[in-house]
Formats: structure tokens, sequence, C-alpha cells
């Protein structure tokens, strides 16, 4: 194994928040809007046919400068109910601008069009809208269509694109001629086939919608640090690399570092498990002193089984934990199972292999009921 000098350990490093965003959540744009008096008939027509709030259509009726005819926007709702809209999509597309109630018919059916014919359900785009609303006020001839159609070149068919966009919509929103297409050359330049590029795009497409000169510097990164190029596990690491400062990553090292891991070793896990690294430093740490608290695990079993840093304690980690502690404190099992035993094993492999067999042993013990429990939820 080759070993690596502690200051280019620098290169691994991440955000653990970068890769996540909340779609769910009712959010109310912040731009600098004229305020003005609620609109009293709109506002009786969000919340008598259109099931609003009456804060909610108070909110939206008094951000509406301009397009403030119930009629029109009578009819915007209702073409989009008929479309596939929930209530609650309608809500955040209206409180997030309010314009929308302005729009013609025929604007909103020529854009629907657009993604019905690339094979997208009625219910697809209005998940794929409500969730990017940008998406409904693009230009759809500056920067839709020419992604569309970009994003058709490389995938090579409408599917290809349909698949695409169910895993990363806001892609539509990106400039892919400086993110997207120029990375896709990084890769191939670094022997990486059409095939495998193509695949990782699809797993993880934020990954490629980053600067070029980003990309590259990732790129090399992960190189050095001898992932195969081909592997899941390099183009995870080249999206860790794409969103992290080394400064975050020193803090992480050192962190496990004192917890007696070599460098070596915590690039071998890396190599192994780059998605471990994106938890903080903290979640780490408390992982590693529970496993290491047991008295079976050391630092080169978690080295030989980093994935076991990616399972949650509380539910996972802990009650196996405690079920094997029982067997043993009744002398029903003579040796532990090794960490990737007891972490990788789906809840009905663990509890055919260690409770089912010595059920009427332990009975209705507390902790017993505690895991089947865990289970059921």
């Amino acid at each position: 194994m080759i070993a690596i000098a502690r200051k280019n350990l620098s290169y691994l490093f991440i955000n653990p928040n970068s890769f996540f965003c909340n779609s769910n959540v009712l959010w109310f744009s912040t731009r600098s809007v004229k305020t003005l008096i609620p609109s009293r008939k709109i506002c009786d027509l969000l919340i008598n046919k259109h099931q609003f709030s009456p804060e909610l259509a108070s909110l939206a009726s008094s951000r509406l400068p301009k397009y403030r005819d119930p009629q029109r926007a009578d009819l915007v709702l209702s073409f989009l109910k008929e479309n596939s809209f929930t209530i609650n999509q309608l809500q955040k597309l209206v409180i997030h601008n309010p314009r929308v109630l302005g729009f013609t018919i025929e604007g909103i059916k020529s854009r629907l069009k657009v993604f019905h014919e690339l094979g997208l359900s009625s219910e697809e785009i209005a998940k794929m809208i409500s969730s990017y609303k940008a998406i409904l006020y693009s230009s759809m001839a500056n920067k839709i269509i020419p992604n569309l159609s970009t994003l058709k070149g490389l995938l090579g068919s409408n599917d290809g694109v349909a698949r695409l966009l169910k895993r990363c919509s806001w892609v539509l929103l990106a400039d892919l001629e400086k993110t997207l297409m120029p990375n896709v050359e990084i890769l191939k330049r670094c022997s990486v086939p059409m095939e495998r590029i193509l695949h990782f795009l699809y797993i993880l497409p934020r990954i490629f919608l980053v600067k070029s000169d980003t990309m590259m510097k990732s790129v090399e990164k992960a190189i050095e640090i001898g992932i195969p190029h081909t592997t899941l596990a390099f183009i995870q690491a080249v999206g860790i690399f794409n969103h992290t400062s080394e400064r975050m990553w020193e803090v992480k090292l050192q962190i496990l570092r004192d917890l007696g891991f070599s460098d070596e070793g915590i690039v071998t896990m890396f190599r192994k498990q780059p998605q471990v690294f994106t938890a903080s430093g903290h979640k780490l740490k408390n992982k590693i002193e529970f496993l290491l608290a047991t008295g079976k695990f050391s630092a080169s079993s978690i080295v030989a089984c980093p994935v076991a840093l990616g399972y949650n304690i509380e539910k996972r980690l802990e009650p196996r934990i405690q079920i094997l502690r029982l067997l043993e404190s009744k002398n029903l099992i003579e040796k532990w199972p090794s960490l990737s035993g007891i972490s990788s094993f789906t809840d009905y492999m663990f509890f055919d292999k260690f409770i089912r067999p010595y059920y009427d042993e332990i009975g209705e013990e507390r902790i017993i009921m505690k895991f089947v429990k865990g289970k059921k939820e």
C-alpha cells in the first residue's frame, strides 16, 4: 500500500450538508417586493375554491403587484390541478412567486408539453416544477430547450433525459456548457469509459454540475489517493472533493489520529468507503468510540470495515451489541461475529442468526423486544 504524506491527506474533506436539499419546506421568497393591500376577490378564490389557508391567501394576494384578475388566477390553478398538481404544490408555487396566477394557459400548456414529450408523467412534472420552481419561470428558448437538447445529445434519447430529470431536475437550470459537458470530457481523458460516465451521471448527477476547474482538481486528488477510475467509490470521492475545505478536513483528520488511526489507515478507509467521510468529525468520533468501548474491536477492525461507520448507533449498532453481550453473558456464544457481520447483516439476517436459535433461553428479555420493535418500526 502506498504511503501518503500527511499533508496530502488534506485532499480528503467534506461539507456534510452539501449534497442535500429539502424540497418539502414551504419556502417564502425573500426578494424585495412591494407589499400591496390583499385582493379580497383573489383571497376568497384561493380560500373557497382552491383550499388555501386564510393566511396564505392573504399573503399571496398582497404580493400581486399586477396580476389581480381572479378569473385568470382561477383558470391557472384549475388547469394545474387538472395536470396533477396537488394543493400543497400549488401553494408552494403561488407563495414562491404569485405572478404564476397571471400566466396564460397556453404558455403553461406549451411548457408542460415539452416535458410530456420526454415521457414524464403529469405527476412527475408537477413534482419536478414544485420542487424547482424556477423551471416554471426560466426562459424556454434561452435555457430549458438548449439544456434539453444538450442532454439528449449526451444521453442519446428522451428516455435517458427523463431518467436524469427524475434524479436531478435542476440540471435544467445549470450552465451545462460550462459544467456538465467539460466535466464529462475530463473523465473521458482519464480513461473512464463513456458507459461508466453516464452510469455515474445517473447515480450522482450533482457531482457533474460544478465548474470544470473544480472538477479537474477533484479528479486529480481521487487519482492520487489511488481509487480505481471505474468504481463508484471514485466518483463519490470526486463529489466529496468538489464540496470541501482543507480546514474542515484537517480537523476531521486530527480527530481520527487522536483515536489511534494512522494516515495510511485513514486513506485505506477512504478508498473503501468515501461516503463515510461525509459525516462530521463529531459523529465519526462518537461511532468510533462506541465501537472501541465494546472491547471487541480495534482501530484496525474499523479500517478493515469502515462501512460500519455509516450506520446509526441507536437504531442499528447499539441494539445488536447489547444482544451479543446478553448472549455472551449467558454463555450462548463463544465468539462474536466480525464487525462486518454486526453492521452489514440485514435485520432479518441478524435476527435469524443471533436471536431465533436462542429465543427459548433468553425469552422475553427487554433487549430482545426492543430489537424486534425496532425491526417493525
